[in-house]
């Protein structure tokens, strides 16, 4: 298995990853999500008692959870999370008790849509200087000899990656760097759940790495759902046929990347 992927599975299964990913994916909240009345009076109980782990279990154990959270998916997925992760827990918990139970049992009967506006929070975070450089436009890019990440639009990394380094694919990138005299392209995602859109979105980031004829090192940064050790198509392919490819979490990209 590639190094940077096993690194990144234990990452999520051992460490606080949601607390650490989230300086990476700060998701916003915009509102209050669904949700049916099977348990409330666990939920009771462990609100008036202010048990956040026992709160949370008890609100993900309901059909849908009250409030929009990008974080959430992944706690339903692994519940041991919420052992590992007490500053994830206790974001969701501040606002459970800001709410109040009132609120949240009166936020029970429309269900609104799902946010996935998390796209431009990865460049975000890279143009924080989160890599150790500040990324820079394309001219820069090209004259400064040592490390350094281009910052630039989608149309602008196309077209440098396809004149510069052979990229044909039909696919935008997220990431164009240069560290120790190499290339490194790659695509960005945040995997909240499984299925639908965010299998799209999985096989869009391998369809990057699968480029042929590309003069650069192709790297899928992706984080979510996808490391956690389950029966789920995403995990299996990565530790299946696709276990040789770079595949990696945003917080081992640093260490990626100056190594490579």
């Amino acid at each position: 298995m590639n190094p940077w992927m096993k690194l990144s599975i234990d990452y999520a299964n051992q460490r606080n990853y949601l607390d650490d990913l989230f300086k990476v994916y700060p998701t916003i909240p915009e509102g209050i999500r669904d949700l049916q009345e099977n348990d409330w009076t666990s939920v009771e109980k462990a609100f008036r008692k202010k048990d956040n782990i026992k709160l949370l279990k008890s609100l993900l154990n309901l059909d849908l959870f009250p409030i929009k959270d990008s974080y959430v998916a992944y706690l339903r997925r692994d519940i041991s999370a919420l052992e590992r992760n007490p500053d994830t827990v206790n974001r969701l918990a501040g606002r459970l008790y800001e709410m109040g139970l009132n609120k949240i049992y009166e936020h029970c009967s429309e269900p609104k849509e799902t946010n996935r506006q998390i796209g431009p929070l990865f460049k975000r975070w890279i143009n924080n200087k989160s890599l150790g450089i500040t990324p820079v436009n394309i001219g820069q890019f090209l004259k400064v000899k040592g490390n350094a990440i281009l910052n630039a639009g989608d149309a602008e990394m196309m077209s440098f990656a396809s004149e510069h380094l052979g990229y044909k694919h039909n696919k935008g990138l997220d990431f164009i760097a240069r560290f120790n005299g190499k290339y490194i392209i790659g695509e960005a995602k945040f995997l909240t759940d499984f299925g639908g859109h965010q299998n799209a979105q999985f096989n869009d980031a391998i369809a990057t790495i699968k480029t042929k004829n590309v003069n650069a090192v192709k790297i899928a940064i992706l984080d979510g759902v996808v490391y956690i050790k389950s029966k789920n198509k995403m995990y299996k392919n990565i530790t299946g046929s696709l276990k040789r490819e770079n595949i990696m979490s945003a917080l081992v990209l640093r260490e990626f990347l100056y190594q490579v």
